[in-house]
């Protein structure tokens, strides 16, 4: 018995959808996912991108803006007090950088000899001048005056070699090597030289009274002399 055509065509739709719709394709997670990456770090998706600047500075201003937030809700007054509190912060680094002026920053520069090669002066011909300057309120001059007498004294003990050109760090390093206990005073006189010399920083009469003490500590203190080794033993036998 021959089958209906309808009912021969309704039993190979099946096979045929079948055969012409092809197999999904499984791609493995992981793959897809960099796939995806790499599609979107495309230039074209970027384009109108802030620039790593401006994405920098809405960083900041945006963690500024939750530092005021926070101060501006613990502050009395709420955001007036906080700006007012602000404003006081910042008169009191403005007031501290004044104070202390340009030191640091200026110690990075280049360094002059401690000597000026205006001729040999004894010890006490700079004591003599750090004297004259200190009477006459020129603290800045008598600090200098003052190291250099240090120094020169210390040449004339024959603790330092005479040597041109010796800045005035060398001179504290080298001196407080023979002078170990005075070496910690030795390299703060030298840094005030440079803060006054070469940092713009005002002297001042305490700063000239604690390098005249330091004068008459080193002057007081012995020197730590190298070990001699011990000859052969001669005792009689």
């Amino acid at each position: 018995m021959t089958a209906a055509p309808g009912t021969a065509l309704a039993a190979a739709l099946p096979r045929w959808h079948a055969a012409a719709t092809p197999e999904p394709v499984d791609i493995p997670r992981d793959p897809a996912q960099e796939q995806a990456r790499e599609e979107l770090s495309k230039p074209i998706y970027h384009q109108d991108d802030p620039s790593w600047f401006r994405q920098a500075f809405d960083w900041v201003m945006d963690r500024f803006g939750d530092l005021l937030d926070r101060i501006g809700t613990a502050a009395p007054g709420g955001g007036i007090g906080a700006l007012l509190i602000l404003a006081v912060l910042v008169g009191a680094v403005i007031a501290l950088r004044l104070k202390l002026g340009p030191v640091r920053t200026a110690r990075r520069g280049r360094r002059e000899a401690l000597f000026p090669a205006d001729g040999p002066r004894t010890s006490a011909d700079y004591r003599a001048a750090a004297d004259a300057h200190a009477a006459a309120g020129a603290w800045g001059e008598a600090v200098q005056d003052r190291l250099r007498a240090i120094v020169r004294a210390l040449e004339e003990r024959a603790l330092l070699d005479e040597r041109p050109g010796r800045t005035a760090d060398e001179a504290a390093d080298e001196a407080g090597r023979q002078l170990p206990a005075l070496a910690a005073a030795l390299l703060s006189a030298a840094l005030m030289f440079d803060d006054v010399r070469y940092g713009g920083r005002p002297g001042t009469e305490a700063m000239d009274r604690e390098l005249r003490d330091l004068d008459r500590q080193c002057a007081a203190t012995r020197p730590v002399r190298e070990a001699v080794p011990a000859g052969p033993d001669r005792t009689p036998q």
